[in-house]
């Protein structure tokens, strides 16, 4: 399936000159614009036919000017058909606006609004953060679940409750690869999974491992619980580029996600690694 075109659901565009990315600080490898012409370089051999791009942690007050930095960014760059924005949903009904305003900008998919720095645990079932989330439907808008493993229960109640939104879970549910735990992680993953409205990407597994010496097999029954909980109808791949980059190639993250499918049915692995996230973010 080597040829197949890709459609890569999960991308970062930043540059640190335009907009501010406090995470950035901590990260120094990072701390560098990554612009479409780089990711170019990153997935030369890769066949990414279509990107979808993943809001980056910049200042709230920027998400506005992101969006716009974006849009002009896809002028140049035709392969990139969604994005998917900041919005402070905890706003409640108050973030109305705000998702009107996205919406006005035809290459917004969906909202992301990360939780996974977050101490409190349950900030995505507060009255407000669940107004705010049903609002999307509005705008036929997907919502991003950036969460950690110990945020996955309470993530999935939100999607329980809205089942009129269409959720992406990010990277797994960011499971402790690197401590080699699977519970409660795969427990909350099936109860997620079995809510219709649930969807996963296959992405940002390396960067939970052991970023200097993780190896596949580390990764395989995480891999493997995944598809066992969603099928092959809601799984999409995503790069997680450049954050990934802090523990793997671009290529070496691809061969190992098509290693791992490599015994599943030709039309198992289009859904993987193109339609799903077509039908999904509307691209």
């Amino acid at each position: 399936m080597n040829g197949l075109s890709i459609v890569d659901s999960h991308v970062h565009l930043w540059d640190p000159e335009r907009l501010r990315y406090p995470w950035l600080d901590e990260l120094p490898a990072l701390k560098r614009a990554f612009l479409p012409a780089d990711f170019a370089t990153a997935s030369v051999n890769a066949n990414v036919g279509k990107i979808i791009f993943i809001e980056c942690g910049c200042k709230p007050v920027q998400s506005l000017a992101e969006i716009g930095w974006v849009s002009g960014l896809a002028k140049d760059e035709p392969r990139l058909k969604g994005i998917v924005a900041h919005a402070s949903l905890e706003k409640g009904e108050s973030v109305r606006a705000e998702l009107d305003t996205l919406a006005s900008c035809p290459l917004v998919k969906g909202v992301r609004r990360n939780l996974q720095e977050q101490r409190d645990t349950e900030l995505c079932l507060h009255p407000d953060f669940i107004a705010g989330v049903k609002l999307l439907a509005d705008h036929h808008f997907t919502f991003d679940l950036c969460v950690r493993h110990d945020q996955l229960r309470g993530a999935a109640e939100l999607v329980r409750l809205i089942p009129q939104v269409n959720f992406v879970l990010d990277h797994l549910g960011k499971p402790d690869v690197r401590g080699k735990k699977m519970e409660p992680w795969a427990a909350d993953l099936k109860t997620l999974a079995a809510l219709p409205n649930a969807f996963c990407k296959i992405s940002g597994l390396t960067t939970e491992a052991d970023w200097s010496s993780w190896q596949p097999a580390d990764l395989k029954i995480y891999l493997e619980t995944t598809l066992e909980c969603f099928g092959f109808d809601r799984v999409l791949f995503g790069g997680d580029w450049p954050v990934a980059t802090l523990a793997t190639s671009y290529e070496w993250w691809l061969d190992t996600v098509r290693n791992f499918f490599s015994f599943a049915p030709a039309a198992d692995q289009v859904k993987l690694f193109q339609t799903n996230a077509e039908r999904i973010y509307r691209v």
